[in-house]
């Protein structure tokens, strides 16, 4: 059954106007968040997101609720994880901490455009090509590996991208405030800020590409999808400042996002053999006796992978502080 188009459509413009108030929040104030503050926004976003499952499951039922909390959970952890890279961003170009609001508010937004990007490209893929799916949950597959076993991050001040700018563009070393554009010597220059969005806009695209999947292997609702990306970034900003550099401590928060991107790559194929077989390699006769896992399942082992990672990685934290003491 699909959402009410009404509901849709009240949905969406209560998510535009919450997010054009924090937008507001961003560039009216450009400073630096107390912990309290933060606290109290990253709170406020997630009991806006659970209050919207609630709605969803009074206006749709449980199936489409427990998707979204199911997909909203596994973009908010990957948004963690995008929010790593922001740090290491942040700190690679010495980003003055008064203006590191604004530029994580731009680089959400990024987020955002890029995520609905490829939300309508997979929605289309989808319903034209059901094959689809085998070519998703490998690619999940792949990027689980990666997470787990190589270096996802990279060097943001090193990328082909930046290294491009840095010969071709006139970028001055000195931020200017929040300024985009500045004058030294009478000359209009870049400030460093120019090569920062780009590296983060660069690393969002990069993580649409993971995101994506990710979700469509646990509804093929585009509304659903859409909402869930947008909840998974509400806050991200707020929460940027109250974890600080915890996020960076929590070693074992990839390998936790690692098992969950090949999980539902698992599940995609899994879920494709059940519905449509394999026509290139048995003339599209069903197979028989292939599991179908349900979203209460997915939204289990999502659930128990983010905390066993998050447990693991603070009783580690733990551990070398006891060491350094003792």
């Amino acid at each position: 059954m699909d959402v009410p188009p009404l509901f849709e459509l009240v949905s969406l413009v209560v998510l535009v106007l919450v997010l054009a108030g924090d937008i507001v929040l961003a560039y009216a104030r450009p400073r630096v968040p107390s912990l309290k503050e933060s606290g109290g926004w990253v709170a406020f976003y997630v009991a806006l997101a659970l209050a919207f499952a609630v709605l969803l499951l009074l206006v749709d039922g449980a199936d489409h609720a427990t998707e979204f909390v199911a997909g909203w959970l596994t973009e908010y952890s990957l948004s963690i994880d995008n929010l790593f890279v922001f740090i290491v961003i942040m700190s690679g170009f010495a980003v003055p901490r008064k203006q590191q609001q604004e530029v994580l508010m731009a680089g959400i937004l990024l987020a955002l455009v890029f995520r609905g990007i490829f939300i309508v490209i997979g929605a289309q893929l989808i319903a034209s090509f059901s094959w689809i799916f085998y070519l998703f949950g490998a690619f999940l597959i792949y990027t689980a590996i990666t997470q787990a076993f190589g270096s996802e991050h990279g060097d943001a001040q090193n990328s082909r991208l930046v290294r491009f700018l840095r010969r071709h563009v006139a970028v001055t070393d000195r931020y200017d405030g929040g300024r985009i554009r500045t004058t030294v010597d009478g000359k209009r220059m870049w400030t460093p800020i120019l090569i920062v969005l780009v590296a983060i806009g660069s690393t969002d695209v990069l993580f649409a590409l993971d995101s994506i999947p990710a979700i469509f292997g646990i509804t093929q609702s585009a509304f659903i999808v859409f909402t869930a990306n947008v909840f998974a970034l509400m806050g991200l900003r707020q929460l940027y400042f109250l974890l600080g550099d915890l996020v960076e401590r929590l070693r074992y928060l990839k390998y936790g996002i690692a098992f969950i991107l090949a999980f539902i790559g698992v599940k995609l194929v899994l879920h494709a053999l059940h519905e449509n077989s394999l026509p290139f390699l048995n003339g599209g006769e069903h197979l028989e006796g292939v599991p179908d896992i349900g979203t209460g399942v997915s939204l289990a082992v999502i659930v128990v992978a983010m905390l066993v990672a998050t447990l693991a990685s603070l009783l580690a934290i733990r551990k070398d502080k006891a060491r350094v003491t003792g």
